[in-house]
This record gives structure tokens, C-alpha cells and sequence, in this order.
């Protein structure tokens, strides 16, 4: 299995089965994420080497105006889509496997944690993964400790509180927050001048 095989695998939202040639080779991955994420973490780096390193995590050129303040985690790093003018605080906690799409104008706080796979409910089979993607808009702000959960879209200009635990989809330009996350209010827009 490569990677373009391994990648379209999860994003067709096929189960991974413990064992499995897909799960030896999302192994694999994991351990060069976790290389990558070990130098990223452990010494300064200029705003130019954290797009390096997250282009090579990735394994797709991060935009210049994508900025981030580390430590950032992730055990495969390279189904994350990053858009312009991103910006992600430190200590998020990406699992991507399932494909994590962020668009431009996000604003992700500190230790938020972004979670595409489940495993399977049932005991005997507790070793299979089930992928989901997570899907962020355009100028989304996602507040610190906030957990959105796998197959979750959030719709563009949303807010998502502080320590929320989002499991469905969220509506643009409205704020949810709590466990779960619930509707809080619609984001008042300013009206247009005539």
C-alpha cells in the first residue's frame, strides 16, 4: 500500500481493521509524524521553519500567511488541508486520518483537539477504525479546548465556545458551545450600508 492508496482508503470512509495492510501502513505514517512533530515541538522555530515542517507533515506547501504556535500533535499529519490566513495556538491535537479540512480565515485556540476516527462499538471488533472527515469554513473561530468529533462540518464565520464537544454539524455564522455542543446563538451581521 502507498500513500495516495492509503489516503483514498479512509476518504472513500472505509474501516480500517486492526491488522489490516491499511492499519500497518497508517503505523508506519504515525511514526514519521510523530518524527516530524518531535522536532517541531522541541526547539524554537522561526514562523518560516514551522510552515517548512508543517508542509512536510503534511506533505503539501503551507501557505505563507499560515502561522502557528507549537507544540501541535497529530499521529499521521498528511490528510490535513490547510487554508490562507489560518492560524493554530499551541497544544491542538489533530488525528486526521479521516481527512481534516481547514478553511481560510480559521482561528483554531489552544489545545483544541480535532478527532476523524472511531472505533468500532462492538467488543470483538473494538480493533477497527471507522474514518470521518471534519470539515471547517472560512473564518471560523474555534475557542481553547473545544473537541470536534469525526464527520462534523462547521459552517463558515461559525464560533465554536470555549470547551465544547462538538458532534454534529455546526451552521454558519451561529455560535454553539457546551457537552454537547448546542445551538448559543445566530452571529449578528452587520448591515450594509446603503
Amino acid at each position: 500500500m502507498n500513500l495516495n492508496e492509503f489516503l483514498d482508503h479512509l476518504n472513500r470512509g472505509l474501516s480500517v481493521t486492526g491488522g489490516s495492510e491499511a492499519h500497518l501502513f497508517m503505523h508506519k505514517l504515525s511514526q514519521e509524524a510523530l518524527q516530524i512533530t518531535a522536532e517541531l515541538n522541541n526547539t524554537y522555530h522561526t514562523p518560516e521553519e514551522i510552515r517548512a515542517l508543517m508542509s512536510q507533515l503534511t506533505g503539501k506547501s503551507v501557505d505563507e500567511t499560515f502561522a502557528m504556535f507549537p507544540p501541535f500533535y497529530t499521529d499521521c499529519g498528511k490528510n490535513i488541508t490547510i487554508g490562507k490566513n489560518v492560524f493554530i495556538n499551541s497544544g491542538c491535537k489533530f488525528q486526521d486520518q479521516g481527512g481534516i479540512t481547514i478553511g481560510d480565515g480559521a482561528l483554531i485556540g489552544h489545545n483544541v483537539v480535532l478527532a476523524t476516527l472511531n472505533h468500532d462499538p462492538a467488543p470483538e471488533k473494538r480493533g477497527t477504525m471507522h474514518p470521518a472527515p471534519i470539515m471547517i469554513g472560512e473564518n471560523v473561530w474555534i475557542g481553547s479546548n473545544a473537541t470536534i468529533l469525526p464527520g462534523v462540518t462547521i459552517g463558515d464565520g461559525a464560533i465554536i465556545a470555549a470547551g465544547a464537544v462538538v458532534t454534529k454539524n455546526v451552521l454558519a455564522n451561529t455560535i454553539v458551545g457546551g457537552v454537547p455542543a448546542k445551538l448559543i446563538k445566530e452571529i449578528d451581521r452587520p448591515k450594509e450600508e446603503k
